[in-house]
């Protein structure tokens, strides 16, 4: 019965898909927002060399996930992972604040890289659970968001520990998606 109506729901709205990078510098909770996301409960991680790629089904969007490592030697190469890519989560460790210029400079790179010039991208304030972390306004000037003119972008203030705002994010990004008709 089950497998009726999810056969019935895919005909009335079709099946989209969607390839999404998840990038941020190292320690800022990308492999636990992605686990959070598809098993729904945090699963300790270790950092990540290279990437983890999963598949996540929201909002009648099967969005697969590409969680790349962060750590300096390995943003080079990120440029790999570029091509057909309709969304960039990029994640920020809010509490962070001795390496926000760093993540700001990264953010900036990939705003400038052609093959991801038609990508909408979803920030997330990450870590909003810890004392002193910056809200997604600080977040906000501290990144220069407010300079992004050429392309759809978002931020919410997030928790992956609590996983909160996790999925405002998504609807948010999906909706985007579905009315760019991707």
């Amino acid at each position: 019965m089950g497998m009726l109506f999810s056969r019935l729901f895919s005909s009335l709205f079709g099946d989209r898909e969607a390839r999404i990078l998840v990038l941020g510098l190292d320690n800022a909770g990308k492999t636990t927002i992605l686990y959070r996301l598809q098993v729904g409960e945090v699963v300790s991680t270790i950092p990540t060399i290279g990437f983890n790629v999963e598949t996540v089904q929201y909002n009648n969007i099967k969005f697969q996930v590409w969680d790349l490592g962060g750590q300096t030697s390995i943003r080079p190469y990120w440029r790999c992972y570029f091509p057909n890519t309709q969304a960039v989560i990029y994640v920020v460790d809010s509490a962070d604040k001795e390496r926000i210029g760093t993540a700001k400079e990264e953010f900036h790179a990939i705003l400038e890289e052609e093959e991801l010039k038609d990508a909408v991208v979803l920030i997330y304030a990450n870590k909003q659970d810890l004392p002193d972390a910056l809200d997604d306004a600080a977040v906000t000037e501290a990144l220069n968001l407010h300079k992004i003119k050429s392309r759809q972008w978002a931020i919410f203030k997030t928790s992956a520990i609590k996983g909160e705002g996790l999925f405002e994010g998504l609807d948010w990004l999906s909706d985007t998606l579905k009315s760019r008709g991707r």
